[in-house]
């Protein structure tokens, strides 16, 4: 009787049982994704002209950067030479790879 009691005290009997449903792993994984997501910031127009004068200076220039991008799951920093800016399709690309101007956070020139 000693046994069974234990089993119901607290969460005996959910750690007692060693089976987990497939869906439920599933949904604990999409959870445990949910709950790390970071928020997307607004940068606000005086940040814009910071960005902007950031990436001016090192596209004529050639001076590195680094720009901090939105991303979901992690802090992403490029580092690098801006090469070119493409307003129409709202873009800009470092050493080769393009990125989205919607996604910057932040940028600093690299000393």
């Amino acid at each position: 009787m000693t046994t069974t009691r234990k089993k119901l005290e607290g969460n005996g009997l959910w750690e007692s049982s060693r089976m987990m449903l497939p869906e439920h792993k599933v949904r604990i994984n999409e959870w445990n994704l949910e709950i790390k997501k970071r928020q997307r910031i607004e940068l606000d127009e005086q940040e814009w002209e910071d960005v902007s004068r950031v990436v001016v200076q090192s596209l004529q220039q050639r001076q590195p950067v680094k720009i901090r991008m939105f991303h979901e799951l992690e802090d992403l920093e490029i580092v690098g030479i801006i090469d070119r800016v493409d307003q129409f399709r709202g873009r800009f690309m470092v050493d080769g790879e393009w990125f989205e101007i919607q996604d910057i956070e932040g940028a600093s020139l690299e000393h």
